[in-house]
């Protein structure tokens, strides 16, 4: 095929291509012995083939194919209403989390005018989402809205963002919020877990030290305090039973007959202590007569009014009988029993 031929064919290829949009245009001189494009139905030529020239036997250098063109971003959508006052975040240093907050002054061509529709809260794209919005007042009493978006999802490197633009419906008509681009960055580099410091296990963090000076002190305190209360609580009852012993009826028999355990239950004294228990709870001298007086002062000895009639009958026995009854009372028992009824009924 002559150079004439090849380059001719290759202009056709370049021109319809072009009209197609597929490859940008580019002005090329044909020079002899140029490589011609091989094709494989309508398909755009991939590469191209090496031809041997004519006479010389030397192989042709091989062209590369013609570079395509990205296609162009979509430009950000622009608001169809009058432009609002906004004051924006800062456009840099975002990542994972950080929160975006854009303050709208509610007025149209400097009137005031009232939010009838605010924007609707929820994602926003696969980087954001949108809080729900609040209305604030400034010093000088001027209305502004608040918008705030939230960086949800974390980038693996710096990446370009857009906080959208949006048109709000006021009582005066749409306000207009312009799109505000922002950049956020990730949390750490991709490369921050290789071959580092950061592959190998930490050592635990030491727990940081609690001055324990007032605790103690309080614990000290508070329980000081607990013991000298039942240190004072035992006193006092030791104190009570001291004096019950020695100031009622029959604590003091029970303790006499105690002093009297080597003369048994025969001796007189045994006897005699017991009878003034009676007489000192009675208030008077008590004969088997009188016993009823014993009853009606203290009635809570009621339900051993037969063992008491009994005692009083065995005593008359003892001291002016003959002598001691065979089934007389076991006086320590007997004792021990109105003691306990005695010390139920201590004031």
């Amino acid at each position: 095929m002559t150079p004439l031929i090849r380059a001719s064919l290759i202009a056709s290829l370049l021109l319809a291509q072009g009209a197609d949009g597929a490859f940008a245009q580019t002005p090329a001189a044909a020079a002899p012995d140029a490589p011609a494009a091989s094709t494989e139905g309508n398909a755009a030529p991939q590469e191209t083939a090496a031809t041997e020239t004519p006479g010389n036997g030397a192989d042709a250098a091989a062209t590369p194919a013609p570079e395509t063109t990205a296609p162009p971003a979509a430009a950000a959508p622009q608001p169809q209403g009058a432009p609002a006052r906004v004051e924006q975040p800062r456009a840099f240093g975002h990542t994972l989390g950080d929160v975006l907050t854009q303050r709208v002054l509610l007025a149209i061509d400097g009137k005031p005018v009232e939010l009838t529709k605010p924007p609707t809260p929820g994602r926003v794209g696969v980087w954001l989402e949108r809080r729900p919005t609040r209305i604030e007042r400034d010093a000088d009493g001027q209305r502004w809205l608040v918008i705030e978006h939230q960086l949800i999802n974390a980038p693996q490197a710096l990446v370009a963002l857009t906080l959208p633009a949006l048109d709000l419906q006021t009582s005066g008509g749409l306000l207009g919020v312009a799109a505000w681009p922002f950049s956020a960055a990730p949390l750490t580099p991709r490369n921050a877990f290789g071959e580092g410091a950061l592959d190998a296990l930490q050592p635990d963090r030491a727990a940081p030290a609690v001055d324990t000076t007032s605790i103690r002190r309080q614990i000290a305190l508070w329980g000081g305090l607990c013991i000298a209360t039942l240190l004072a609580w035992g006193g006092w009852l030791a104190w009570r039973s001291w004096r019950a012993g020695r100031s009622q009826p029959f604590a003091r028999a029970l303790r006499e007959l105690k002093g009297l355990r080597n003369r048994g239950d025969d001796a007189p004294e045994a006897w005699q202590a017991l009878h003034r228990a009676f007489d000192r709870t009675a208030g008077r001298s008590l004969q088997p007569a009188s016993l009823p007086r014993l009853f009606e002062r203290a009635p809570q000895y009621a339900p051993l009014r037969a063992d008491i009639e009994r005692f009083y009958a065995q005593s008359a026995a003892l001291f002016f009988g003959a002598e001691r009854p065979a089934d007389a009372l076991p006086l320590r028992s007997f004792a021990r029993r109105l003691r306990d009824i005695e010390k139920r009924h201590e004031a």
